[in-house]
């Protein structure tokens, strides 16, 4: 990263949702990463504060993370972006918050940037955000999506409106250069 890009994001604040268990590891920390990279400040989100189980390919446990703050202790106007990864358990569980779905249909509704990848467009759907926009996910929620309004497309990675969503962990370069270029570009 040049220097120019280490302070790309010092102004912002950016939440990275996180479930108790089941959250695609690298979904969580090769954008988390990139964003504290970029200088901005991060918080950790979830339904409960402590340790949360990670997984990779959806059935391998792995590192654990500290979730900092809950959904509940913070509002839409404390974020400038915020990131919601994937993982099909992990997934399931932050669209069942109603906490988390409600900070982030303010979010968006507010027209500020999220990156959501993989399963985590079920959060979108749940948040009723998707109406009239276009996105990508992992290939099983496309249903989900058209269901919801939205229009489902199979690219690496798509851009509607603030709104980044790519299909799984093979496209976390793209998606990680994608929500900083986003996240920046609201900043100015």
């Amino acid at each position: 990263m040049s220097d120019s890009d280490s302070q790309r994001l010092a102004d912002a604040t950016v939440g990275v949702f996180l479930a108790p268990e089941g959250t695609e590891e690298v979904e969580f920390t090769d954008p988390k990463e990139t964003v504290a990279d970029a200088g901005a400040t991060v918080d950790v989100l979830g339904s409960e504060t402590g340790e949360a189980q990670t997984v990779n390919n959806d059935l391998e446990e792995s590192e654990s993370y500290e979730v900092e703050k809950t959904f509940d202790e913070v509002s839409a106007d404390e974020y400038d972006a915020l990131i919601v990864p994937g993982g099909t358990v992990g997934a399931d569980t932050l669209r069942t918050d109603e906490d988390g779905v409600e900070l982030l249909r303010k979010h968006v509704e507010d027209g500020k940037p999220a990156g959501v990848i993989c399963h985590g467009p079920w959060t979108l759907v749940e948040a009723d955000v998707v109406d009239g926009r276009t996105l990508t996910s992992y290939h099983s929620l496309q249903t989900d999506v058209r269901n919801a309004g939205g229009e489902w497309v199979d690219e690496e990675v798509v851009v509607d409106d603030g709104l980044v969503t790519s299909r799984n962990p093979d496209d976390l370069e793209a998606f990680c250069e994608t929500i900083l270029d986003e996240f920046a570009s609201a900043q100015s």
